[in-house]
């Protein structure tokens, strides 16, 4: 890598900032579409999607929930292992980088998707509003839906910084990302704690696999990392112990 490691490496954004709003303006586009349209166009589907217990918008949801989870946990084992060794051999850094970036903005999308299509669920009733607006949501459970749009908040801020990193430097850039792990401790704990499948058992084997693979890898970071900087002082003891034995 010329002499520079990998976690110092300032690799390019792949996707332009213009090309980024675009696609969160079109999700956004087509799920609203997707709640005001669908009824019509599939009148089969009408019973469950406009009757009087409508079941459709809610099953959405909670399928792009765990979407956006995994995604997001998939950005993240990507991050965390981009100065893997693993990573450099295959499938590259730039490439791990790439696959990171590419996967955190789909993440984002399903995340767009299950905040607003949620607004057609006649159980819930959700306005625009206490769908954007942090705690908003006072006729479910505010604190905790709360906790998942702050969540959806910060890792918007974290993608964000793909874009201005040449402005704000690589340092700030990293010590930013770090809030990765505070949007999936918060994303996560939404969707336990106010999801009403966490008590399948499916559901919790996957948040306990997800949420431990995701603390094994950023333990074995840290040791890692800690390791290298051990490594790398070392020589440098070395030298001066021997200048230290050669002056006596």
């Amino acid at each position: 890598m010329n002499g520079q490691s990998s976690e110092n490496t300032e690799y390019e954004s792949t996707i332009g900032v213009q090309t980024f709003l675009l696609v969160l303006l079109a999700i956004f586009l087509g799920t609203l579409m997707a709640v005001l349209v669908l009824p019509s166009w599939m009148p089969n589907l009408a019973q469950s999607l406009i009757g009087t217990d409508p079941k459709a918008y809610w099953y959405l949801s909670r399928g792009s929930a765990f979407a956006a989870l995994t995604l997001l946990w998939a950005s993240m084992a990507l991050g965390l292992g981009i100065t893997n060794k693993l990573a450099r051999t295959w499938p590259g850094a730039p490439a791990a980088f790439a696959v990171h970036e590419y996967v955190s903005l789909l993440g984002l999308g399903f995340s767009i998707f299950h905040g607003l299509i949620l607004m057609g669920d006649h159980y819930i009733n959700f306005s625009l509003a206490q769908v954007l607006v942090p705690f908003a949501a006072s006729n479910y459970r505010p604190v905790l839906v709360g906790i998942g749009q702050l969540s959806f908040y910060v890792w918007l801020i974290v993608a964000l910084t793909f874009y201005v990193r040449s402005h704000i430097g690589q340092k700030t850039w990293r010590a930013i990302h770090y809030v990765s792990f505070l949007t999936y401790v918060m994303a996560l704990y939404h969707g336990i704690s106010s999801g009403t499948d966490t008590s399948a058992a499916w559901a919790t084997w996957y948040y306990w696999i997800s949420g431990g693979s995701l603390l094994f890898l950023l333990a074995q970071r840290i040791v890692v990392s800690i390791s290298a900087k051990v490594a790398k002082a070392q020589p440098k003891q070395q030298v001066t112990t021997v200048r230290e034995v050669s002056r006596s």
